[in-house]
């Protein structure tokens, strides 16, 4: 292992939440700066981070407890999982987008956009509102969406909480 990676792996319920909460505060950005709506899919990425922060900060407080330091590579372990399904939703999401695969049934064709006063008050009376559809990319940077990106970054957590987990298993000499 690397020098450079050493510290983040020795910290990595720390780095895990940290890491989590940013993709958060990324996601939130996009919505309320950049106006782009979350689809359906958007929304379950999002829960798989606020489940990954959630585990991140119990493990931080209950390695912190005596005997806890027993269990650090059982979070960093469950990290890795729940990292591993986020990266399994986000290539679902792209694949949809790419039209390699269908998305959702309750999440494809015509978005959501701005609502104005008239659609307001429709939605007051009871009108549903449709999301933004989940097989349109809404952002593009370099060839990727949003979800593309998302797999990228939960593919680079599993891998760093699977590194953590092996780091935590190896015998001290």
């Amino acid at each position: 292992m690397s020098a450079f990676l050493k510290p983040f792996l020795q910290r990595w319920r720390l780095c895990a939440l940290v890491a989590s909460l940013a993709m958060l505060a990324i996601a939130h950005a996009f919505e309320t700066f950049g106006g782009l709506a979350p689809c359906t899919l958007c929304l379950r990425a999002r829960e798989v981070y606020w489940v990954a922060a959630g585990l991140a900060l119990a493990g931080m407080l209950i390695t912190r407890m005596r005997g806890g330091e027993k269990f650090r590579w059982a979070f960093d372990g469950a990290l890795g999982l729940v990292f591993a399904a986020g990266v399994a939703l986000a290539v679902y999401h792209a694949g949809a987008e790419w039209k390699f695969w269908p998305g959702p049934t309750s999440c494809s064709g015509g978005g959501a956009g701005a609502v104005s006063a008239g659609q307001m008050a429709d939605l007051l009376q009871g009108a549903k509102i449709r999301p933004p559809a989940c097989d349109k990319a809404a952002w593009v940077f370099l060839g990727l969406s949003m979800a593309g990106w998302n797999a990228l970054v939960s593919l680079g957590l599993t891998v760093l909480s699977f590194m953590a987990l092996a780091d935590e298993r190896r015998p001290t000499r």
